[in-house]
């Protein structure tokens, strides 16, 4: 019997994406039997056992929860059903239980009784750890189109970065549940693909009413269905609402060279603009009307009131709802001290004379905090309702500024690291964080944070805690400031710190303690080589 393992630290059940074996096939030790995707990341599920695949508990799409019975592997034609009764298995009431390989019929039947033969649905994946919801920034294929299962359907965009979401599924593009610029809910049907003329109403009606996920772009989406031609070869990168069709990193890249992308002849799937169009561009010397927007701001009276209304993107209202969550509800407290940085200074200096990468007072920062956590361990805590989890495990999160908002990439085992590892690992996260590209394994998994606004001359503040952190360090600037040394006055570099601390797992002494020990580490840097 394999049963769902515990993938992650928070994981409660995993998402079968794919499976990669199908019943009756012969397995061996080290094959991929199936890719489940977990609150963290998709990852690859290896078979331990040899034999045949003799049975599948469930299908692609649907959830298992840790422990739950995924498979049976054994000689072919053995009789396994006593396994069945002795594994309850939450996905076993609804979970085939014949030994040939299914069809896609029964993968149909399996999800609702009125979904049409050969059609499956897609809905919107778990694309990070706090997602709640995804917005379409465009679809990929329009209704009609032919889906492959490597396909890219749609651009989403979560509250981390935008993603590109592959169906998986083989067939026509029978219905779109969302319009682009709208949101769609965690596992709420996005798409429907099948055979071509597959009726899929009733379905959609039985869904909407029955679960009330279901949002009002279905039904106008729904109306634009039936008036679509027959699938017809996409050979515009323009949508039908009228726009560009465009990877996100060509999208990124067009507006920093400030690249009209109507312009560009798209080179992807199905007229998509890619990455590659952008860089290829050469402008014509006749593309001038530029300026009429800025003139016309310019025009404005004096004194006339005016204002412009942004949309929340996925990203700052994660941010907006976490933060306020842990602002009211985690009861915060402050502890502010200064630290002596000239032997800091010194050694950074030394150490980068010999380091392969350059580091920074924050990568300093990053391990001496790291270091001072494993002598402070109720500082690596977590309050979790019913009960404190103290992490053996130190990840160090490292606030980064994006246009959209925050985003925290996580130094795992940072304790464990270099001074040149922690700053060649920050380096390459900082630069994903930047493009978006941080999967999401990259920015979760944190037990402590690190908010730096020292580069931005700012001397202290004060930072709201990252749950599920119980603290969170607010870095200022370093400042040189007149001192008294043996009867004369000499100049120093000094630096404030402000510990915020949740008062539920920490107390003001152990913070204090904390502090101590951080500072003794930063003014004597050596010691951490130690």
């Amino acid at each position: 019997v394999i049963k769902m393992p515990r993938l992650s630290d928070t994981m409660a059940e995993g998402v079968i994406v794919a499976w990669n074996k199908k019943v009756g096939d012969k397995v061996k030790p080290g094959d991929v039997l199936a890719d489940v995707e977990t609150d963290k990341a998709t990852m690859e599920l290896e078979s331990y056992n040899e034999g045949t695949l003799l049975y599948i508990g469930a299908e692609a799409g649907k959830s298992v929860k840790v422990d739950g019975l995924l498979a049976i592997i054994g000689k072919e034609g053995e009789d396994y059903k006593n396994l069945l009764e002795t594994n309850n298995s939450p996905v076993a009431e609804t979970a085939p239980t014949v030994v040939a390989p299914p069809p896609a019929a029964s993968q149909a039947s399996a999800q609702t009784a009125s979904l049409p033969e050969g059609a499956k649905v897609i809905r919107m994946p778990l694309l990070s750890d706090t997602m709640t919801e995804g917005k379409i920034v465009s679809w990929n294929k329009k209704l009609g189109d032919f889906v492959k299962s490597d396909d890219v359907l749609a651009d989403v965009e979560t509250d981390k970065a935008t993603m590109e979401v592959v169906g998986y599924e083989e067939g026509t593009l029978l219905y779109v549940g969302v319009e682009a610029g709208k949101a769609a809910k965690i596992n709420e049907i996005i798409a429907i693909v099948g055979k071509a003329g597959t009726d899929v109403s009733a379905y959609v009606a039985s869904e909407k009413s029955g679960s009330g996920n279901q949002n009002a772009p279905v039904a106008e989406t729904k109306a634009v269905e039936s008036q679509v031609a027959p699938a017809t070869s996409n050979t515009t990168p323009v949508s039908t609402d009228g726009r560009v069709k465009a990877s996100p990193l060509a999208k990124k890249i067009a507006a920093e060279k400030g690249i009209d992308l109507s312009m560009l002849n798209g080179s992807g799937d199905g007229g998509r603009v890619i990455k590659k169009d952008v860089d290829e561009y050469v402008p014509s010397v006749a593309s001038a009307p530029k300026s009429t927007s800025t003139a016309s701001a310019i025009a404005l009276p004096s004194g006339s009131e005016a204002y412009t209304d942004t949309p929340l993107t996925q990203m700052r209202k994660t941010i907006a709802r976490r933060l306020g969550e842990s602002k009211f509800s985690a009861p915060h407290f402050y502890l502010t001290m200064e630290i002596n940085m000239d032997n800091a200074i010194a050694a950074r200096k030394a150490i980068n004379e010999v380091s392969p990468v350059k580091i920074s007072f924050n990568d300093m920062l990053i391990k001496a905090c790291a270091t001072a956590i494993k002598q402070h361990p109720d500082v690596n805590s977590s309050w979790m309702g019913e009960f404190i989890r103290h992490n053996h495990h130190v990840h160090i999160g490292s606030a980064v500024a994006m246009p959209d908002g925050l985003i925290v990439p996580v130094i795992k085992f940072a304790d464990q690291k270099t001074m040149s590892q922690i700053a060649s690992e920050a380096k390459e996260l900082y630069g994903k964080a930047k493009d978006k590209k941080l999967q999401p394994s990259e920015f979760s998994g944190n037990t402590f944070t690190i908010s730096n606004l020292g580069m931005m001359d700012i001397e202290e503040f004060t930072a709201i805690i990252n749950p599920p952190d119980s603290c969170i360090l607010a870095v200022g600037r370093i400042k040189e400031v007149v001192v008294k040394k043996s009867g004369i006055f000499d100049v120093t570099n000094v630096m404030k710190v402000t510990l915020s601390c949740d008062h539920r797992t920490v107390d003001g002494a152990i913070g204090a303690a904390f502090l101590q020990t951080l500072k003794k580490y930063m003014e004597n840097p050596v010691l951490m080589l130690v």
